[in-house]
């Protein structure tokens, strides 16, 4: 599972790419590790057309997996589709949203190693979206220190890994939408249209571009300043 991703690209792009008419992030930072549990931004759909917002990483568990539990750290990841507990988000496009992400970690366990390797479209890391939930306003113990806390939360869909993918985590991968159509579609289509998206990339499609490090971002390979804020769209994948 992808507990660990990057989002060094901006808000520009995000908005340009995902036709975000709002925008409540404010000054977007880079994100050179989104942790579970933590803080990331996310596109959803409003009244107004689609929202750029920050919310938290990690989904309501499904109650079975609470018992003698004093707190909900969140699911990261969903797989189960066909699962009762998702079926009210997957269902609706309003609870259906965009994960920005430059790069995706998944530790070796091929190997055994559990070093982290990054996955990204190349070395400079074009934005791209994961297929995402989410849900307002959810009270909840995420840590106990911290005691009940209401938050916005997401988690994204998985699915079998790709070649790359499968050599160093033969479990899962995240769903990818690496096209206009496929965003569109996720964010409006009804769950019977929308399924077929939970799938691999096709192989050869990803490459390793950092490994053994717990943040990422093209600017980190070679000590360069981040990359500046730019309006510049990304072209789609055929």
């Amino acid at each position: 599972m992808c507990n660990l991703y990057s989002m060094t690209s901006n808000a520009a792009a995000i908005r340009a790419l995902a036709k975000v008419l709002k925008d409540s992030t404010g000054n977007l930072p880079l994100f050179e590790g989104v942790f579970a549990n933590g803080f990331g931004p996310i596109v959803r759909n409003t009244a107004e057309g689609r929202e750029l917002a920050m919310s938290r990483w990690g989904m309501p568990t499904p109650p079975k997996f609470l018992e003698g539990k004093n707190y909900d750290a969140g699911v990261t990841n969903v797989r189960t589709t066909t699962s009762p507990h998702w079926r009210r988000w997957l269902q609706d496009p309003q609870s259906r949203c965009l994960v920005p992400f430059t790069s995706f970690s998944e530790p070796d366990q091929a190997s055994g190693s559990k070093t982290l390797n990054w996955f990204a479209l190349d070395a400079e890391r074009p934005l791209l979206f994961f297929a995402g939930i989410w849900t307002p306003q959810w009270a909840s113990v995420r840590k106990v220190r911290d005691g009940e806390t209401t938050d916005d939360l997401y988690a994204f869909l998985t699915t079998d890994a790709n070649a790359e993918v499968k050599a160093i985590h033969p479990k899962a991968m995240p769903v990818i939408l690496t096209t206009e159509a496929e965003r569109d579609l996720w964010m409006s289509g009804s769950w019977e249209e929308v399924k077929s998206l939970q799938r691999p990339l096709p192989d050869g499609t990803l490459s390793i571009v950092a490994t053994g490090r717990k943040k990422d971002g093209p600017h980190l390979d070679d000590g360069a300043a981040p990359p500046p804020e730019s309006n510049a769209s990304q072209p789609s994948l055929l």
